[in-house]
């Protein structure tokens, strides 16, 4: 893997000058992987205020050492590897950390090895120089190659010191679909009630790169193991048990989990996952009986307010969680081929929105495939994509012209004449030959041939023009149909 220019360079600079420098942490860990680092961290002994001496451009805002250095690159149009800010620290060691999210004091270091003991987990505790040679005193190649998630030094100390490294330890070993090591997974779970120290900001990214992996229900099974999915989501947690009825094998905390999985797995919409994971959420506050005849009467209505409210406390932006908890609300939609009509498809599309139907099917694809059915689409979903998509299809019709009835009786001095809708069809008919001819001008100036045309002339170009919008009709209809497979 080759280390950007702008890494390089800074890297050169701080060398030229008699200091230590290395690429640290997640960049060195993806650079082993084979995998494209998504941020390039830089540390070195050279204090905050020297680092700004060699690099003018730059900036130092914070209290634990780290300089925004400016590169002088760019992300411009397509081009991603332009790396503009490039943030370099201290060597430092940490105190203790008193509200288990910061440390009490930071104190820099001239070893990159303390340095290297501050850090979360072995496979992020390893530095690299500008030669490629590695400092690793954790064997974080070693478990690297084991694929496992440890904990550097004793990990009950790392969780106690920054709660969040629990949930950054499941969001590793989701994303990267590693094991977390024994002694690990032990401290996470004496530790989890730590977790609400955190900052539900801080919560919600951890959750939000877990969800967003194909391994995403791994993450909420690790999170249901620990003790952190009451915690965190506990609205899921309270799925955890519950039974259903005929139509599920599956307790509402499992569907919900398959569901998950069926859409990390085929990689759809970030929100789409979340409304997968949250779309029968509502079950437990809803349900009524047991076994086989159990009920579960506006779960989705119910369902959709714990899922704004579930989100709103974790601080996502409102668009998303108006677009999941709507999701949420009409997953249930009713669909049966023999009985729905077009203008209960237009009611829901109109309750939706045309841009979210795609995802109100996928949604509904997942609560299928979560339920164990073998089908992800069946007919009668195939058939409903037909019916909205034709629903939202302009009809063929003379409200496409650019000239009206009114237009035509001013034109020809006429009122009430039924040459008014012929010469309309006609009109319209041509249009259907060539769009280009849509144009009031043209249109004007035909409405006055025709005007010259006798009855039975109209009549016939009339029945023509129906003839071949009926047959245009039925030609975009039945490509629609053959599009979703459907009779």
């Amino acid at each position: 893997m080759n280390i950007p220019k702008e890494v390089k360079n800074i890297l050169s600079k701080l060398e030229e000058a008699e200091y230590k420098a290395y690429v640290v942490g997640g960049c060195v860990r993806d650079i082993m992987l084979k995998k494209e680092p998504n941020d390039w961290d830089i540390t070195t002994d050279a204090k905050p205020e020297e680092i700004q001496k060699i690099f003018s451009d730059s900036f130092y805002e914070n209290k634990f050492g780290t300089v925004g250095v400016k590169t002088g690159s760019s992300k411009t149009g397509s081009s991603k590897t332009g790396l503009e800010i490039v943030e370099v620290t201290t060597f430092r060691s940490e105190a203790k950390y008193s509200d288990k999210r910061h440390p009490d004091k930071v104190e820099f270091s001239s070893s990159v090895e303390e340095d290297l003991k501050r850090r979360d987990f072995t496979i992020n505790a390893m530095a690299m120089d500008l030669n490629g040679n590695i400092v690793d005193i954790f064997n974080g190649q070693k478990d690297l190659e084991k694929r496992i998630i440890r904990a550097v030094g004793d990990p009950g100390d790392r969780f106690d010191e920054d709660a969040l490294r629990m949930l950054r330890a499941i969001r590793f070993a989701t994303q990267l679909d590693f094991n977390i090591e024994n002694k690990t997974l032990k401290a996470l779970k004496s530790n989890a009630e730590s977790i609400k120290a955190i900052a539900n900001e801080r919560v919600r990214d951890e959750l939000s790169k877990m969800i967003d992996t194909p391994n995403a229900h791994q993450g909420v099974l690790l999170l249901k193991e620990t003790g952190l999915l009451e915690l965190v989501l506990p609205e899921i947690a309270e799925g955890i048990g519950v039974e259903q009825n005929k139509h599920h094998i599956y307790t509402v905390f499992e569907h919900n989990l398959y569901s998950l999985q069926w859409a990390a797995e085929h990689d759809y919409p970030f929100h789409v996952k979340f409304a997968a994971l949250f779309h029968d959420v509502g079950k437990p506050q809803t349900k009524r009986g047991e076994g086989e005849d159990a009920t579960f009467y506006g779960h989705d209505v119910v369902g959709s307010k714990i899922t704004k409210k579930a989100l709103k406390r974790l601080k996502f932006p409102k668009k998303f969680i108006k677009n999941v908890a709507l999701l949420v609300r009409y997953h249930l939609f009713y669909y049966d081929t023999d009985e729905v009509t077009e203008s209960s498809i237009r009611r829901l599309v109109a309750n939706v929105g045309p841009e979210n139907m795609d995802d109100l099917v996928k949604v509904r694809i997942c609560d299928r495939m979560g339920s164990g059915v073998p089908k992800p689409k069946p007919y009668r979903l195939r058939h409903f994509q037909y019916m909205v998509e034709k629903v939202q299809k302009d009809p063929i019709s003379v409200k496409m012209l650019k000239v009206d009835g009114n237009d035509i009786m001013e034109e020809l001095d006429i009122d009430g004449d039924p040459k008014i809708g012929q010469i309309l069809h006609i009109l319209l008919d041509e249009v259907l030959d060539d769009p280009k001819k849509n144009k009031k001008k043209y249109q004007l100036k035909r409405v006055r041939e025709l005007g010259e045309y006798s009855d039975k002339e109209l009549s016939e170009l009339y029945k023509k023009a129906l003839k071949k919008q009926e047959m245009v009709e039925r030609g975009r209809d039945e490509e629609i149909k053959k599009k979703y497979h459907v009779k």
